[in-house]
């Protein structure tokens, strides 16, 4: 089965999750999705990058599951990996995490369709802010309500639903009531594509009579929550290394360039200076038999 005949609802139903902790992580400050996210890569890494995009939160992506949905083998999966993390949309991140209970370290890899460059990388990395200059070629975009983007969405679930634009704007605030009433995105798109006519002659019509009719009750009151104990001042995860996005070898991110070690680029390791043994003996004679005086005199 090829990538592009996946849906998005298919591949976050179908592809197995990671442990817990693991598993595949999303970049912040992503731009919105676009048709041309990855126009620039190869056709084989553009639709894998697609299919990653897809996958929800601690989605399992080691080559190995990778292998076993896609129609590519291990070695395929490696090569394009790599091609993901030197144009910037892929990373291996190991954390040390720090809690209550023992201490451990987890990896976790972050992806992201809008490529980011190394220095980005790096200050991601060190958990501090992260630059606005590591977009590469993107415009700030005009950021839009989740209700407006939730209905703009129910023509990617069914194309029987497809709204334009004045119509999500004018269903914007019925389905932000839902929002506010504790319903996921999911779930609005799910109760507006759910069990649908054969033909629906009017998207925007039904819409707004199943987001009137079956607008949930709001949620009760929460009672008040007594002041927990301060916590320890530590962070959450105190330590965070890169790896090589193919042989997963921790590693600086100066280390690193494009995600990808020395050795997996081609590079070879510098060579160790040979010990000449000769030279070395003949300089622990030299030593011990300037001590040899000065023992006999003590004597």
């Amino acid at each position: 089965m090829a990538v592009h005949e996946l849906s998005p609802e298919s591949a976050a139903d179908a592809h197995p999750l990671a442990n817990p902790g693991y598993g595949k992580r999303s970049a912040p400050e992503q731009l919105p999705r676009t048709a041309s996210d990855f126009a620039h890569l190869p056709a084989r890494e553009a639709s894998i990058a697609a299919y990653l995009d897809r996958l929800p939160e601690g989605a399992d992506v080691s080559v190995k599951t990778l292998a076993k949905v896609l129609p590519y083998g291990q070695c395929a999966l490696w090569t394009a990996l790599r091609r993901l993390s030197e144009a910037g949309h892929l990373r291996r991140v190991r954390e040390h995490l720090l809690g209550d209970g023992p201490q451990h370290w987890v990896t976790r890899t972050y992806f992201t369709r809008t490529a980011r460059d190394d220095a980005w990388w790096a200050s991601f990395r060190a958990g501090g802010g992260v630059p606005s200059r590591g977009v590469r070629e993107a415009e700030p975009p005009r950021r839009r309500e989740p209700a407006f983007e939730a209905l703009a969405g129910l023509g990617r679930r069914d194309a029987r639903m497809t709204l334009s634009a004045a119509a999500c704007a004018a269903l914007a605030p019925l389905a932000a009531r839902w929002l506010e009433r504790g319903v996921t995105p999911e779930g609005l798109g799910l109760a507006l594509t759910a069990g649908l006519p054969s033909e629906v002659h009017s998207p925007r019509a039904l819409a707004r009579r199943r987001l009137t009719d079956g607008m949930p009750p709001e949620p009760p009151p929460v009672p008040p929550v007594p002041p927990a104990a301060p916590a320890p001042s530590r962070p959450a995860s105190a330590l965070r290394l890169l790896e090589c996005s193919v042989c997963q070898a921790p590693g600086r991110p100066e280390a690193l360039p494009g995600g990808v070690c020395a050795a997996c680029r081609g590079e070879a390791r510098p060579s160790r200076p040979r010990i000449d043994a000769q030279a070395l003996s003949a300089q622990v004679n030299r030593v011990r038999a300037t001590m040899r005086p000065s023992v006999r005199s003590r004597t």
